[in-house]
């Protein structure tokens, strides 16, 4: 992910277009004075969003949800957003069950023993004290595990071997993390002790990728825990020579509620200013790194975009709104609960898009608008030509967090970051700043900034159906 920001010879294809198209047209005197082309401009050297970016990291750190330093983000934030000149900065609470890890660790035991490197899953049960000692059971997939006989799992720790596929728009972490999600309950259901899984990730260092497990309340059904690709393969190679029994051990700290809450901050517009532009991210982030790819470069990026049309001459016609949503990271908590708490303006919402995927190249942008409004999606893909996105279909989802808002007739888009090497850093230790590269981060910010300016601009009715006419 780490990439040289001086030479366009060391940056993925997608950039080097980016940035050759964008040094192209800002060279065009046509397109000189356009607000659209100085917001391009302006991106290229922006500092305001990666300088968030690095404070958010370094000053405060890992955020779990619940946790105090998640609570620290939050006062940080608003501080960071007003000094910014944004305008109704707010916290909005609510509360979630609280769990983090206290300590975890994993070892095949017998004549020759090995530790294995593990992170526990986020909601896993503790082990009793000292850990659990059981034959492990391997399944290369979790509908395996899901046809297996009781007799197959019960009393034993089971152990899925799906290796994630790697692929640029993320569809393989879809696939893999259904493993992570489902394995501790499938194998609870069977009598099963213990639930391991290999990391969803892709990258392949000794090192364990943590993530949400399914659950109820503060934990699931199972202790469970990620382990290290190397370590995935070692244990399918012991387990070919017989049978390997593990010693499992998991202490986490639980609470039935816990503090967290949602930060908003808005730019206020002019003679659409009742209508809402939301740009979201989640501040919260796992443990294990700081959170610089997931999620605290998505904040950066529609912070920085918002600001730089705030900077523009004038007031922009309709209201920007930036949400840092909370504790997306064990349950899209923040999401729902912005839900709830503004379903009565929802109509209000013209236009929504999020930034959780890292910061790697937009490549592609697709949309989720009314079939009267296809026009629009046009007019944006011509717009964010020149900063090398492609067209992409009307299928957008938005993100993890304005999901809620798509379903409820919220136009959204998406912006597709180029997500290769995102899945070599997600949820690990490695997630820290140095993996942002400034080039693609500020093609993210023009990106956001040009489509946003448009959408405000031009006061479009993104709702529409085929058979209205727009006024």
């Amino acid at each position: 992910m780490q990439l040289n920001s001086l030479r366009c010879v060391a940056l993925a294809p997608v950039a080097c277009l980016a940035i050759a198209a964008c040094a192209a047209s800002l060279a065009s005197p046509k397109a000189e004075n356009s607000a659209p082309q100085a917001l391009i401009e302006k991106a290229r050297t922006d500092t305001a969003g990666l300088e968030f970016v690095r404070r958010l990291t370094t000053e405060i750190g890992p955020r779990l949800a619940g946790s105090k330093a998640e609570a620290a983000a939050r006062d940080w934030s608003m501080r960071e957003l007003k000094a910014l000149g944004f305008t109704n900065v707010r916290t909005e609470g609510f509360t979630l069950s609280f769990w983090s890890r206290a300590s975890e660790s994993a070892m095949i035991l017998g004549d020759t023993p090995q530790k294995l490197v593990i992170t526990a899953l986020g909601g896993s049960p503790s082990t009793p004290a000292g850990g659990i000692e059981a034959d492990l059971v391997r399944f290369e997939t979790l509908a395996a595990l899901e046809a297996s006989p009781p007799d197959a799992v019960s009393g034993r720790i089971v152990f899925i071997d799906e290796v994630m596929a790697r692929t640029r728009d993320g569809s393989g972490y879809g696939i893999a993390g259904e493993k992570r999600r489902r394995c501790a309950e499938v194998a609870a259901g069977k009598g099963a002790a213990a639930c391991l899984i290999r990391s969803v990730g892709t990258q392949p260092h000794r090192m364990a990728h943590t993530g949400i497990m399914g659950r109820k309340g503060a934990t699931g059904a199972l202790p469970a825990a990620a382990v290290s690709g190397p370590d995935a393969d070692t244990l399918a190679q012991r387990l070919k020579t017989g049978p390997v029994k593990l010693r499992l051990d998991i202490q986490v700290e639980t609470a039935p509620s816990a503090p967290s809450g949602n930060v908003l901050a808005e730019i206020e517009g002019g003679d659409l200013k009742d209508d809402i532009i939301l740009l979201g991210c989640h501040l919260d982030s796992w443990d294990l790194g700081t959170g610089a790819l997931d999620d605290g470069a998505g904040c950066g990026i529609v912070i920085a975009a918002a600001k730089l049309i705030d900077d523009l001459p004038g007031t922009p016609r309709r209201t920007i709104r930036v949400v840092l949503y909370g504790s997306e990271e064990v349950g899209l908590f923040g999401g729902d609960a912005y839900a709830r708490a503004h379903s009565g303006e929802l109509s209000r919402h013209v236009f929504a898009s999020e930034s959780d995927f890292g910061a790697g190249p937009v490549w592609r942008l697709q949309t989720r608008f009314g079939d009267g409004a296809l026009n629009h999606a046009h007019e944006l893909f011509e717009a964010l030509a020149p900063l090398g996105v492609t067209p992409g279909d009307n299928t957008a989802t938005g993100g993890p967090d304005i999901g809620v808002l798509a379903r409820s007739g919220v136009p959204v888009v998406s912006p597709n970051q180029d997500g290769t090497e995102y899945f070599d850093y997600h949820h690990t230790p490695d997630d820290t700043f140095d993996k942002i590269d400034p080039d693609t981060f500020r093609q993210n910010v023009a990106v956001y900034a040009v489509m946003v300016w448009h959408v405000s601009e031009g006061g479009w009715d993104l709702r529409r159906k085929a058979d209205a006419v727009e006024p």
